[in-house]
């Protein structure tokens, strides 16, 4: 198990040898350092904090702590469970080249939110009818389950707030590594948009 922090550039695509289109996510993921080691004595838990980005106006605790690992204040904060803690050191640089062409991993990040939407678009209810005198088109329907609950089911499909979830995707291919850019062309689309921040890891499916 291994991973490290990024931000999503946006979308492109490469060709294979054979001339096959490949669709792929432009992963930036330099300037990611660790910040933190846990470990079951002192935390009940193992995991490694990863930090990306410098943040222009930390406070004096976030300070406090990237100092502990010779490091700037970091943007984005990350930790990640069940990788070897031998295999990292606080204020260690990780870059792109810790995944290799070929590899599958698993990518986390915040979805684009939509604001407050309807039941058509969030929920993929159909419409009522345009014509003949109907002025009910894009309406729910009826709450209630029967007439004498007088209550709202639970779970009941309704308008509100639709998107700024944590999504994540598993077992994307890493289709190339740019050492020079410290960037990672990842197979198909991850969660989030553009300069979104995301966290890759390896994955968990086989």
């Amino acid at each position: 198990m291994k991973g490290i922090l990024g931000k999503k550039l946006g979308m492109t695509q490469v060709f294979t040898p054979e001339g096959l289109v490949i669709p792929v996510t432009v992963v930036e993921v330099g300037s990611c350092v660790v910040l933190q080691k846990k470990d079951a004595e002192n935390d009940g838990y193992e995991a490694v904090q990863l930090g990306y980005e410098d943040k222009k106006h930390p406070n004096k605790p976030e300070q406090g702590h990237a100092q502990k690992a010779n490091a700037a204040p970091k943007r984005y904060v990350k930790e990640i469970r069940g990788i070897e803690l031998a295999g990292y050191e606080v204020g260690q640089q990780l870059k792109a080249d810790i995944f290799a062409e070929g590899e599958y991993v698993d990518v986390t990040g915040v979805s684009k939110g939509k604001g407050f939407q309807g039941t058509i678009k969030r929920w993929n209810q159909s419409r009522g009818p345009m014509s003949h005198g109907s002025g009910y088109h894009r309406g729910h329907g009826s709450n209630a389950i029967i007439r004498t609950a007088n209550r709202v089911p639970k779970g009941k499909h309704l308008p509100g707030h639709m998107g700024h979830e944590t999504i994540t995707i598993q077992k994307l291919q890493v289709v190339r590594v740019d050492s020079e850019r410290n960037v990672l062309l990842i197979k198909g689309s991850v969660p989030g948009p553009n300069k979104g921040y995301v966290t890759i890891k390896s994955t968990v499916k086989k």
